[in-house]
């Protein structure tokens, strides 16, 4: 298969995309880094009787085909904007409400830069523009932390999955952790330091202010990838009309380990439910 140099029309079966729910307005849910669809799998059953609910892997996932996953392409988060573009287009969406966690939010936010019509409303959970520190930015990570954490994924991926894994669920939670240590560890070791590459040495800061369309911020109180200061600061550079909870829960993967919390924030945010 050729790679997702262009929108082509198999964009829809290479990310093996799955649409639940028979809504009127389409919801995209998008994981980020180290997983899959299946993150969603607590919210899909209750958006699904609101929306058409959309959910794709990027084309890291090691449930995509790894041919499509081209080193120069996503070197940086624009094959990756260009993959949503396209992926929205060939299913003729628009106005939708994009719920992105992690690096998906950034790739949410630069998609509605390009094209704002196809957003009525981004959800940001857990991202940041940035994951180093620069000054009078606190983005979670000094340089020297982030290289060691590469040396300590291209050394030994195995090991480094099982114990990264704990860490970035940030609560004990043994269903959450083994799901995620199972989706990780599944990535190819050179395709998964490729893409901690992109995503922990990459500074979207300038992203935030060209966004026009209505976003809320969802973070948790404590996450060790990405420290609350980082949502108080997409608060603050994104313009329009924009929304910020912070969740009172601790770890990276509120969808998996606090989605009873998670559901009442959106619920509420979108005025959905009863």
């Amino acid at each position: 298969m050729e790679a997702l140099s262009d929108c082509t029309g198999g964009i829809v079966e290479a990310l093996n995309v799955n649409v639940y729910g028979n809504g009127t307005q389409a919801m995209v849910l998008a994981h980020g880094y180290g997983t899959d669809q299946t993150l969603w799998q607590y919210l899909i059953p209750y958006f699904a009787c609101y929306f058409k609910v959309v959910v794709f892997d990027l084309v890291f996932s090691p449930n995509v085909n790894p041919s499509l996953y081209d080193l120069k392409r996503y070197s940086n988060f624009n094959g990756y904007v260009q993959d949503l573009l396209c992926l929205l287009d060939q299913l003729n969406l628009n106005k939708t409400i994009y719920l992105g966690h992690s690096m998906s939010a950034m790739i949410g936010c630069m998609a509605a830069t390009k094209r704002p019509e196809l957003f009525e409303h981004l959800i940001l959970l857990n991202g940041s523009p940035r994951y180093l520190n620069d000054k009078g930015y606190n983005g979670g990570f000094r340089r020297a932390e982030v290289d060691t954490l590469f040396r300590e994924m291209d050394k030994n991926f195995p090991s480094w999955v099982h114990s990264f894994a704990p860490v970035a669920v940030g609560v004990n939670c043994t269903a959450a952790i083994a799901q995620f240590r199972c989706s990780l560890g599944r990535m190819k070791p050179k395709t998964a330091l490729s893409v901690a590459r992109t995503v922990f040495l990459s500074d979207l800061r300038w992203v935030l202010p060209q966004v026009q369309v209505p976003c809320t911020i969802i973070q948790s109180r404590k996450d060790v990838i990405v420290p609350q200061p980082v949502a108080f600061y997409m608060k603050r550079k994104l313009r329009g009309h924009v929304g910020l909870e912070i969740l009172k829960t601790e770890g990276h993967f509120p969808q998996l380990t606090a989605f009873p919390l998670l559901l009442k924030v959106v619920e509420r945010v979108l005025s959905i439910g009863g």
